[in-house]
This record gives C-alpha cells, sequence and structure tokens, in this order.
C-alpha cells in the first residue's frame, strides 16, 4: 500500500515539475518576443545621400534615438539603383524575414510596379506598411541664371523642341520625379513622351546635374531644395502643392497658379519585411505614433519643410490600395502603364 502511495505521489510530483517546465518555456517564448529589438537597426534610403529618402531614414533615426523610443543603434544605409527598385528586390527577397532591416519609401514603390518600362516584379504587398510619416510636393527647378523665369516659359521652350531641354530627376524613367516633371507638359497639351528626361539615383545627383549645367531644369522634393534656394543657386518654378508652403518656398506658385490643372503629393513611410511578426509590427505602431507625437519631431518635419501626416500600419495599408489606383490611372493617361 506505501509503495503504491508513493507511485502516486511521484507521478504527481513528476507531472508538476513537468508543468511547470512548460510554463517556462512559454514564459521564455513570451519574454523573447516582448524583448524586440535586441540588436541594432537599420533603415534604408535605397537611393543615394541627399535626396528625401535620404533625409526621411536619418530625421527618423536621430529623433528615434533622441526621444529613446528605440534603444537600440539605429543607422542609415543608402542602397541607390533603378529609383528604389534595385533594393526593392532584395528587400522583398532576401530580406523578407528579417525585422533589422527597414526601407523608407513614397509613390515610387507603387509607380515602379505598374509603369510598363524598368517594371519591378515587388511592390508594396511583398511588404509590411508601418506608417506613413510625412507628405511633401514636387517642385519644378532651374539655375538662378537659367533664362526660364517661370513654368510657362520653360514649357514653351519644350512645346517649341523637346529635344533642346534637358530635364532631370532623381529616379528611373517612368518614376516618381518622371511623373512630376512631365505632368505640367502633359496638362499643357505636350506629349510626355518627347520630353528628353535624365534619370540619376537621388535628388542629390539630380541637383548636382543641374548645378553642374547637364540639365536645363529638374523635378525635386520641394523640401530638399530650400538650401539651394536660400543659397541663390537655383530658382523654383512651380511646386506640386494643392496651396502655397510656407518658409522658403512662400512665394513659389502652384502648378495650378501657374496655369496648370494638374497636383502631386509625396508621401513618405515606413515599411517592414513580408514576414514581420505581430508583436514586431506592434512595437513599430507605438513607437512610431508617440514619434508623431513628440515635440522632437514636429520641429524635425518643421525644420525640413514636410507636412506631417502620420498613419499607422492598418491605414497606411488601406491608403496604398486606394493611391495604386490613382498612379494606375496616371500612367495609363502617360501610356506609360504595364
Amino acid at each position: 500500500m506505501k509503495k503504491s502511495i508513493m507511485l502516486i505521489v511521484l507521478g504527481l510530483l513528476t507531472l508538476m515539475l513537468a508543468a511547470c517546465g512548460g510554463n517556462k518555456e512559454t514564459a521564455g517564448k513570451n519574454e523573447s518576443a516582448s524583448n524586440y529589438p535586441e540588436k541594432p537597426i537599420t533603415l534604408v534610403a535605397p537611393s543615394g545621400a541627399g535626396g528625401g529618402w535620404d533625409l526621411t531614414a536619418r530625421s527618423l533615426a536621430k529623433v528615434l534615438t533622441e526621444t529613446k523610443l528605440v534603444e537600440e543603434t539605429l543607422t542609415v544605409e543608402n542602397k541607390p539603383g533603378g529609383g528604389g527598385a534595385v533594393y526593392m528586390a532584395e528587400f522583398a527577397t532576401q530580406e523578407k524575414n528579417n525585422p533589422y532591416k527597414l526601407m523608407i519609401s513614397s509613390p515610387p514603390i507603387l509607380i515602379n510596379h505598374e509603369k510598363k518600362e524598368g517594371n519591378s516584379p515587388y511592390g508594396y504587398e511583398d511588404t509590411i506598411p508601418l506608417a506613413q510619416l510625412t507628405k511633401d510636393y514636387g517642385a519644378i527647378v532651374v539655375k538662378s541664371d537659367s533664362p526660364f523665369n517661370d513654368l510657362s516659359s520653360a514649357l514653351e521652350a519644350i512645346k517649341a523642341d523637346p529635344t533642346k531641354v534637358t530635364v532631370a530627376g532623381g529616379s528611373a524613367p517612368g518614376s516618381m520625379d518622371h511623373l512630376v516633371a512631365v505632368l505640367p507638359a502633359y496638362k499643357n497639351g505636350i506629349d510626355p513622351k518627347s520630353v528628353k528626361y535624365v534619370s540619376y539615383d537621388g535628388g542629390g545627383e539630380a541637383i548636382a546635374a543641374l548645378l553642374g549645367g547637364n540639365a536645363d531644369l529638374i523635378a525635386t522634393d520641394a523640401s530638399a531644395i530650400g538650401e539651394y534656394v536660400k543659397s541663390g543657386k537655383v530658382k523654383v518654378l512651380a511646386v506640386s502643392s494643392t496651396e502655397r508652403l510656407s518658409g522658403d518656398l512662400a512665394d513659389v506658385p502652384t502648378f495650378k497658379e501657374a496655369g496648370i490643372d494638374a497636383e502631386f503629393t509625396i508621401w513618405r513611410g515606413v515599411f517592414g519585411p513580408k514576414e514581420l511578426k505581430e508583436e514586431e509590427i506592434a512595437f513599430w505602431d507605438k513607437a512610431l505614433k508617440e514619434l508623431s507625437e513628440s515635440e522632437a519631431w514636429i520641429e524635425e518635419v518643421k525644420l525640413n519643410g514636410w507636412e506631417g501626416e502620420y498613419k499607422n500600419s492598418t491605414d497606411f495599408k488601406s491608403f496604398l490600395d486606394e493611391q495604386n489606383v490613382v498612379v494606375q490611372e496616371l500612367l495609363t493617361a502617360l501610356e506609360m502603364q504595364k
């Protein structure tokens, strides 16, 4: 009898120890999940230095670090090529399960996937959209000594002989800067395919081409051109906003004020790899929402001439679904759709 009781007690003890071990294992897993991030994070700007993606990535890394919303080291890496399409392929395949690589992007992530020439097989649906942070606008820019003093004179020169006016941008043909560049021409009755467009890897290179005399005008981000306006190196002929901007571009007319019935908004956001886990998405939802509400970020947005516009991962995905339809329509109108 005593032997039977002893066996029962031992059995119960074994079960209790197993249960405790299971709880510890589960607790360990939960603890591990809640510890994300545990090592340095890289923010990738899929372009050269000096453009909107690069500035956004560096501002984001700076403020997340200063506010301690992310305690791990944040570094920015430039991966230029194809107006963002080259790194997009790497991000969607090689980095798809790497939660320590995030990417900054904007309308090109849609355009590159929907355009006919140089089409990217990967788009926003091959990522996890984490948050929209800002919105910006396009700007048509010339050197300070350019004969073009307004958008109309530039368009008239293109209409007279498109081969004599070189238009440049920091993205591939059919991509964002190209669309901003040819949109006024298209709305002015000029065949957008006739516009002589030269592409560079990033806004910084496009500005260098303009200042070096290798382009007559460029299309770039309005927020990236302020310092060149202040230094007197360039003139901005028009911006693609719905209303006039503030700061250094306060005197610049909108496309509509220049007689062109068009506008173009450049949103910017953060994207995670496709296989990001729920708890990792939740971490960024919380961190990026707090970032958007912080005084440090609001000041950074103002300093860069952007406009803050936050959307969380769910709302951002819905917004991208809507924007993709708009991009498809615009590319179709320009006969650049795939």
